[in-house]
C-alpha cells in the first residue's frame, strides 16, 4: 500500500485532463513565441503601440512587448498561459472536494478509514503536483525556443517567473478547493477560484490606469506576481513566497472547513 494513496489516485486519475491542458499550453507557446521576430520585435509593432491608448497598453501589460522577455511575459505568462493555468487549477481544485461530495464519492472515500484532513491535504498535493508539472513543461518549451525565436531570456529569470506562475495558479486552485470544502458544491468552488483569478487580473488592469485607484494593486495577486516583469528584471522572490504561503493557508482552511461540518448534507 502506498503511503499517499489519495494523492496517487488523484494524480493518476486525472492524467487525461493533465495531458489536455499540457497540449493547450504547448500549442499557445508554439504558436506565439516563434512569431516574436516578425511581430513583437518588428517596427510595425512599435508603430501599432503608439496608436493604442496608454491605458489599454497598461491594462494588457504591453509596455515591454517589443523585447523578447516582454513579449513572452505579455503573451504567455501574463495572458494566454495565465488563463489556461488558472482554468486547469480551478477545475482541479473545485473537483477535489466539492465535486467528489456532489457525486457521493467523498463519503465512500471517508468510509475507508481516511480522515477528512488527509483527504484535503493529499488532494492539495496532487493539485500542486499537476500545476508544477505543467509549469515545468512551459519552462522547457520556452527554453527550447529561446534562441531560435531570439527571445533573449535569462535562465534564472525564466525559472523565477515559472515559480511565480505556478504559485499564482495554485492560489486560484486552492481558492476553488476552499469553496468546495466549505459548501460541498463543485460550482461554488469554480466560482471562488475563477473569481480570484478574474478579480486579480481586473484589479491589476484598473489599478494601473490612475493614481486614484492604485490601491487596487495591493489587492491583486496578479500584480503581486507581475508588478515587475520577472523575465526582464528578475523575480520578486518575496512575492513568489507570499503566493505559495497563501495557497498553503487556503489549503489548511479547506481542511479545517471539511473537518468541521457534516458531509453529504
Amino acid at each position: 500500500m502506498t503511503k499517499l494513496p489519495l494523492f496517487t489516485r488523484a494524480f493518476m486519475d486525472s492524467w487525461r485532463a493533465t495531458l489536455g491542458w499540457a497540449a493547450g499550453l504547448a500549442a499557445a507557446i508554439m504558436l506565439y513565441l516563434p512569431l516574436y521576430p516578425s511581430i513583437g520585435g518588428s517596427a510595425q509593432m512599435g508603430e501599432m503601440l503608439k496608436a493604442l491608448p496608454s491605458g489599454m497598453i497598461k491594462a494588457l501589460n504591453y509596455e515591454e512587448i517589443t523585447s523578447g522577455p516582454g513579449y513572452t511575459q505579455a503573451t504567455i505568462f501574463g495572458l494566454i498561459g495565465f488563463a489556461l493555468m488558472t482554468a486547469a487549477s480551478v477545475a482541479w481544485g473545485a473537483a477535489a472536494v466539492g465535486g467528489d461530495e456532489e457525486s457521493g464519492q467523498l463519503e465512500l472515500t471517508l468510509a475507508h478509514g481516511v480522515t477528512r484532513i488527509q483527504v484535503v491535504l493529499e488532494r492539495t498535493l496532487a493539485l500542486a503536483g499537476r500545476v508544477v508539472l505543467l509549469t515545468a513543461l512551459v519552462f522547457v518549451l520556452i527554453m527550447l525556443l529561446n534562441d531560435s525565436a531570439g527571445l533573449g531570456i535569462m535562465v534564472g529569470n525564466l525559472f523565477g517567473a515559472s515559480v511565480i506562475f505556478a504559485g499564482l495558479a495554485l492560489l486560484t486552485g486552492t481558492a476553488a478547493l476552499l469553496g468546495g470544502a466549505v459548501s460541498g458544491r463543485r460550482t461554488v468552488g469554480l466560482a471562488c477560484g475563477a473569481g480570484v483569478g478574474v478579480v486579480a487580473y481586473v484589479f491589476n488592469a484598473v489599478g494601473r490606469q490612475s493614481p486614484d485607484v492604485e490601491w487596487l494593486l495591493n489587492l491583486s495577486p496578479y500584480h503581486w506576481a507581475y508588478g515587475t516583469n520577472p523575465l526582464t528584471d528578475g523575480p520578486d522572490w518575496a512575492a513568489a513566497g507570499w503566493l505559495w504561503v497563501l495557497a498553503a493557508a487556503l489549503a489548511a482552511l479547506s481542511a479545517l472547513a471539511l473537518n468541521g461540518r457534516d458531509v453529504g448534507t
